[in-house]
């Protein structure tokens, strides 16, 4: 049977998580649109190296707006680790740093989806047998 799992509003998961016929075919075509940018570098070298000391500059520009606003309120680590994904796009240990940050994101974000069912069952199973709704 070709069933797809629902969410509890009724909405089939797949269109929910906005996975629709089209999404990889965008994928897809943004990846070749890129590997072809590639290429074309590739084969300049001084615009190669203008490409890269331009990534740099903007990484940096938003690593230092970032640090800058991390006493302030508002998402200045955030800036800060966008910043450093920038900057990863050449330079292999920004990219090393980013991949840490999005391993420690997705550790954490299981950890909170665990204490959240966690919480739910305890609270499902601290209900009074007074306060069930009766049939």
């Amino acid at each position: 049977m070709d069933e797809q799992p629902e969410s509890p509003d009724g909405v089939p998961l797949d269109e929910r998580r906005g996975a629709g016929p089209h999404r990889g075919a965008r994928r897809r075509a943004l990846r070749d649109g890129h590997a072809r940018m590639r290429l074309r570098l590739d084969a300049h070298p001084r615009l190669r190296l203008l490409y890269k000391i331009g990534v740099g500059v903007l990484g940096a520009l938003i690593v230092v707006v970032g640090l800058v606003l991390v006493p302030l309120p508002g998402p200045g680590w955030l800036v800060v680790f966008l910043g450093v994904a920038v900057l990863g796009t050449e330079f292999p240990a920004a990219h090393r740093i980013t991949l840490w940050v999005r391993r420690l994101v997705g550790r954490a974000r299981l950890r909170w989806r665990a204490w959240r069912v966690a919480r739910s069952a305890r609270r499902a199973s601290s209900v009074k047998p007074s306060a069930a709704p009766s049939r």
